[in-house]
């Protein structure tokens, strides 16, 4: 019986096993659904080609969203002369494309929620490239992720009406980060320093939508943290760990959602939400 509610268990499990954190998940999630391992490795492919696909139409539609807020700068972004290196730069304009996808009600897959959608296949399908890497290679990078997504919003949250955008886009950098992690090599415990690294420096991200839609600031957030998670996964690889712990770093981040008031979690009585340009906005949203 493959069990664990820590991430501190998910890495004793692998590393008992001899196993990556995602394949003690792939066992793990087979288990709980009660399917062939062959079900469950399918069902996460078919989210590994939604993500592809959102990507690719992100990166070329530059059709605005119903509001006119966002799109086209996923497109902008890739044209544009960059000094980023590569992977950071496809990254963020991943990240940017599938995040515009989703706030022109395109096919995402929510990972681990809607608003916070593009960070995990920015960085996973950035890096991917880099590597070379098949498919098999990003289906296992998406049940490292997972896993570390169960741990979270089991022991915390997961939902920017509950503990903000860290909650949301930190969740989502660190699954990100642990999965980029464990696709370039790093042992169980890099891949959960580098989810504690990620998590704990994006800790009181704030959830202030404009006139309450998951659009600004929500969209370039995505790329931020994509690129955000890149640099936890190489300093992890690198040898630098967390001094906090990962288990207690999702506990503080959990916390902390508890504290900030109402009109930081989705409520957008607050933040960016309030700005006059932002209160602008929502009136001619709202008419």
């Amino acid at each position: 019986m493959i069990n664990f509610k820590y991430i501190a268990e998910l890495v004793e499990l692998a590393e008992s096993s001899k196993k990556t954190i995602a394949e003690v998940v792939w066992g793990w999630e087979s288990e709980e659904s009660q399917c062939s391992s062959d079900v469950v490795w399918n069902k996460m492919h078919a989210g590994l080609k939604v993500m592809q696909d959102a990507v690719r139409q992100g990166l070329q539609e530059q059709e605005k969203s119903f509001s006119g807020l966002v799109g086209g700068d996923a497109c902008r972004f890739t044209n544009a002369d960059t000094f980023l290196g590569p992977v950071v730069a496809k990254a963020a304009a991943y990240a940017l494309g599938v995040s515009e996808v989703n706030a022109r009600m395109g096919k995402i897959v929510a990972c681990p929620t809607a608003g916070s959608c593009g960070i995990v296949p920015g960085a996973i399908l950035a890096v991917g490239e880099h590597l070379k890497c098949d498919d098999k290679v990003l289906v296992k990078a998406l049940f490292t992720a997972a896993g570390i997504g169960a741990v979270i919003s089991s022991n915390a949250t997961v939902a920017g009406a509950v503990g903000g955008c860290q909650a949301e886009c930190g969740s989502a950098a660190a699954m990100a980060a642990a999965a980029v992690t464990e696709m370039l090599g790093g042992t169980p415990k890099q891949s959960a320093h580098a989810l504690a690294l990620a998590l704990k420096n994006l800790l009181g991200l704030v959830c202030d939508p404009v006139a309450g839609l998951v659009e600004v600031p929500c969209v370039k957030r995505n790329a931020f943290a994509a690129v955000h998670a890149l640099l936890a996964a190489q300093m992890a690889l690198a040898g630098i760990e967390s001094v906090i712990p990962a288990d207690e770093v999702i506990e503080a981040m959990y916390r902390i959602g508890l504290d900030l008031p109402r009109t930081l979690k989705e409520t957008s009585e607050g933040g960016l939400a309030k700005t006059p340009t932002g209160e602008r906005i929502t009136e001619g949203i709202n008419g």
